[in-house]
Formats: C-alpha cells, structure tokens, sequence
C-alpha cells in the first residue's frame, strides 16, 4: 500500500461528511452488493472484515470473502480475493453510483458469512491534499526533532566517553603514584630497620 493512501486512510475520519458502517450477511455462492453515489473528485475509503463465528480459531477458507469496488461503468478501483479483511481508497472520477460487492465460495449445505464494512466519503480533493499535507509537516517536524534528539545524544555520549578517558588517565597516574608512595614507604622501613639492627649489633 502506498504511502499516500496509508495517510489518507488515517487522516479521513476526520475529514469525511458522509460515514457508513453496516454489518451484513453474504451467502455462500452468492453476491451482495453496497452501492454508494459519489461525487466527481471527493475522496472515498472504506475498511472491511469478516466477523469470525468462531472467536479464537481460524477462519474457515469458506468464510472468506471475494471483494471488487467499482463504478457503473465497471471501472474497478479494488480487487481482493480470499481474504479475511482489507482496505479500500481512491479519487472518484466521475459522478454516479459506485459499489462494494462482497461474495463467497458455493457451499454446501449454504452458510452466510457475516462482514463488517465502514465506508467513508464526501471529502474533496482540495481538503484532502491540504490535510495530507499538514500531517506530513507534522511527520517532518517530528523526523527533525527525533534527529536533533539523536545527534544531542550521541554529543553527550562522545562528551562521556572523553570524560571516562581522562578520569582513567588519573587513576592510572593516581595508581602508579600510590605504588611509588607505597615502595618508597617500604625501602626507608627496611633502611631504618637494618640500621637499627646494626646498632644493637644484632646483625
């Protein structure tokens, strides 16, 4: 799916003056149609799925459902076979009555299958390219603020690791220092001790 219909489709709820959300009932080997009359450059969208009769287990390859969207002149906008769900959107190019026809597998015995569709239309290209538009500045402005987080974070952790260089520096100065201190310390406790020793004329 391209990136502008994935916009579209998000930012249409808010958009849309016309909504149509039924739920209805498609029986196997035959096909139902929703017809919806549409103006010449509004934008349409519309979602769909099956409602599952048995919650918590696969779909049975009967229930899933063939869907087409078209216009009068069988202009097709949608095509999807064999699915459990799916999305739909487009620019409508001339006036008239367009439609959704859902259908399933023949099947016996016959058994419906239950599909959620929520069809949404009304808004015009103008509206919508501007919307599109302002939400894509929104996205920019967030990449931009999410790379400037990104270089002040790598700066802090180039800041730390020079900071954790030059305090091992001083430690290891520090060590070789107390080492010195400590054999310095040992060689004047030996001196005094053989100096002592001679004097009592131990040694």
């Amino acid at each position: 799916m391209e990136v502008g219909l994935v916009v579209f489709i998000l930012i249409l709820p808010f958009l849309t003056t016309i909504v149509k959300s039924i739920r209805f009932n498609v029986e196997s080997g035959v096909t139902k149609c929703i017809t919806e009359d549409l103006r010449v450059k509004s934008m349409t969208a519309g979602e769909y799925s099956v409602v599952n009769p048995n919650e918590g287990q696969p779909l049975h390859e009967h229930h899933k459902i063939y869907v087409g969207v078209f216009a009068e002149n069988e202009r097709r906008f949608h095509d999807a076979r064999g699915v459990e769900s799916g999305q739909f959107g487009f620019i409508v190019v001339e006036d008239g009555k367009h439609l959704a026809c859902f259908a399933t597998l023949k099947h016996e015995p016959a058994v419906n299958t239950t599909v959620d569709l929520n069809w949404r239309s009304g808004v015009s290209v103008e509206g919508w390219t501007k919307a599109m538009e302002l939400e894509l500045k929104k996205m920019e402005d967030t990449i931009n603020w999410i790379h400037e987080e990104m270089l002040y974070l790598r700066e802090r952790e180039q800041q730390m690791v020079k900071q954790n260089m030059k305090t091992n520096s001083i430690m290891s100065w520090s060590s070789l220092v107390s080492l010195f201190l400590c054999l310095s310390v040992a060689c004047l406790q030996l001196w005094h001790l053989k100096s002592f020793f001679e004097k009592k004329k131990i040694i």
